[in-house]
């Protein structure tokens, strides 16, 4: 099963449209795929999917309620699908999730019980049996580091991490291993990096070198994507993937585009690879 975390502390990096094509691709090869949007930003993967109707509504079922106990079992009363993927939209009442499962910590304490507030997603996927269902899960948290990033982590236990090459991402890479480090101990577990996406690449002589440090670092750098606003910004105009934008979108496929696509589906069979999951054809 291939579970990730897709994070970076930086913003503006691409995650948010990595994470969405990632799956798409994945769940074009075949396997089961679902996308869980721990980002309570408006611009987030349930904007891009087009299914954050319910973000607003207070009485809507949502993701928050199964974290603190309220809803329990099954996640198909908050699963929506699109483009042939499952995905948990964000809710509003993710912006006080830290303070809802500190209150649920101070309750369980009173009664001498134990309750990890960064465990409970883990604990909410694993009775929903999700293993049985899906080959891949990909979560989209903020970049804030919080109880939703460590929620994220704690369940997938890998992290793949997108980073604009510029001299500010090129720092914030350096810092992964401290970044890691300090996931870790922060959770106590282990937390493996499965690879670094570069994204916005405009081969300048500055990134040339950004990339060439990076691809020598001690994690993996499985493709790297281009400079490829308007392909982007059309995406998030139209709330989809670019695997749905080009043909649906675009009066013809341009050859850079089609290499995009080609390297979300690289992408894909690599991360799959990583894992052991077969890519199969749809």
């Amino acid at each position: 099963m291939l579970t990730a975390t897709v994070y970076s502390e930086a913003g503006g990096v691409g995650k948010t449209s990595l994470t969405a094509n990632l799956g798409r691709a994945l769940s074009d090869a075949g396997h089961e795929v679902l996308l869980i949007d721990l980002d309570p930003q408006d611009a987030s993967l349930s904007y891009l999917l087009d299914v954050d109707d319910e973000r607003d509504n207070p009485e809507a079922n949502n993701l928050v309620r199964y974290l603190v106990g309220r809803s329990e079992g099954s996640l198909e009363p908050i699963i929506r699908e699109a483009e042939g993927m499952d995905i948990i939209p964000s809710h509003n009442m993710l912006e006080q999730i830290s303070k809802h499962l500190q209150r649920r910590a101070n309750e369980a304490a009173d009664f001498g019980e134990s309750f990890n507030v960064n465990k409970q997603l883990l604990r909410v996927l694993r009775e929903a049996g999700v293993q049985d269902k899906y080959d891949v899960i990909l979560i989209d948290p903020a970049a804030t580091a919080d109880t939703k990033v460590y929620n994220a982590i704690h369940a997938t236990r890998s992290l793949i991490i997108p980073f604009e090459p510029t001299g500010k991402g090129s720092q914030s890479v350096s810092g992964l291993e401290d970044l890691v480090l300090g996931l870790e101990e922060q959770l106590s577990i282990d937390v493996g990096v499965m690879g670094i996406v570069p994204n916005k690449y405009k081969d300048t002589r500055d990134q040339q070198q950004i990339i060439t440090e990076v691809q020598d670092g001690p994690y993996a750098v499985p493709v790297v994507f281009r400079e490829r606003s308007s392909l982007i910004e059309g995406c998030w105009n139209k709330q989809c993937t670019a695997f749905k934008y080009i043909p649906e979108h675009r009066k013809r496929e341009r050859d850079y585009e089609r290499d995009t696509l080609e390297k979300f589906e690289t992408l894909a069979e690599w991360c799959a690879s990583e894992v052991g999951l077969e890519v199969m054809e749809a």
